[in-house]
């Protein structure tokens, strides 16, 4: 599978480009009763993630390609199946490979869906 599941790509659930550290990724966030979010991302190129930070702690997974995080000034290289956790106010940045896809849960609302233009 390279891609995920048409219904996971609903429309009502983009990312809104604004609301990505990533650019060229696509997102779809999914909203959890206790305030926390699941995205879903798959990159369509090879790209840099900004330096950025969370007031909630992060975990996720890479399904397919390779994740590089840079966290504390190191690199620590995340494939398909690893996953990694990181503490709320970590500074954190990166770059990730063409086609890679991750899921990330976030402990609070860390996406902006993408709104229709008028």
């Amino acid at each position: 599978m390279n891609d995920f599941p048409e219904f996971v790509k609903n429309p009502a659930n983009r990312i809104a480009v604004s609301s990505q550290h990533t650019p060229g990724v696509e997102g779809y966030v999914f909203d959890g009763a206790d305030g926390s979010q699941v995205a879903l991302w798959r990159a369509a190129a090879d790209a840099v993630t900004s330096e950025h930070t969370h007031d909630f702690d992060e975990y996720f997974i890479v399904v397919e390609g390779t994740y590089f995080l840079i966290v504390g000034g190191e690199e620590v290289r995340v494939d398909a199946g690893q996953e990694y956790f990181i503490p709320r106010e970590t500074p954190i940045a990166g770059r990730v490979t063409a086609g890679t896809r991750t899921i990330h849960v976030f402990g609070g609302q860390r996406a902006r869906r993408q709104t229709k233009s008028p």
